[in-house]
């Protein structure tokens, strides 16, 4: 089982994901209304990626529970880098401490699987 167009596609779909739920807070002033729609148009976008990932990785093979995983995963690691170059937030142990979970996560969902 190839797992890299699903991953690809979820990584192009976090990409979005995170400038949809996030990219609004360089924008305080902005009206609700305004990012809510505009939010909501990114996230279509994010969507048109991730239900695809997520029916073709479900199709050969994976799991609904390791493709929760895997996408967790990629949204740390797109998160981390949102946070430093577009947020302007310095890195803490508290991220190497939650992407430590979530390997250890993924962990869980792939070894053994029968």
């Amino acid at each position: 089982m190839n797992a890299l167009p699903t991953i690809g596609l979820l990584l192009i779909s976090n990409t979005f994901m995170t400038i949809a739920w996030y990219g609004n807070l360089k924008f305080p002033d902005a009206r609700l209304p305004v990012v809510i729609v505009a939010s909501w148009a990114i996230a279509f976008v994010e969507y048109c990626f991730a239900v695809p990932a997520n029916r073709l990785g479900y199709a050969h093979g994976l799991s609904g529970g390791q493709l929760k995983v895997i996408q967790e995963v990629i949204t740390m690691t797109i998160f981390a880098g949102f946070a430093i170059l577009y947020l302007k937030e310095p890195l803490s142990w508290r991220y190497a401490g939650a992407f430590a979970c979530l390997v250890g996560a993924a962990g869980f969902m792939f070894v053994g699987k029968s």
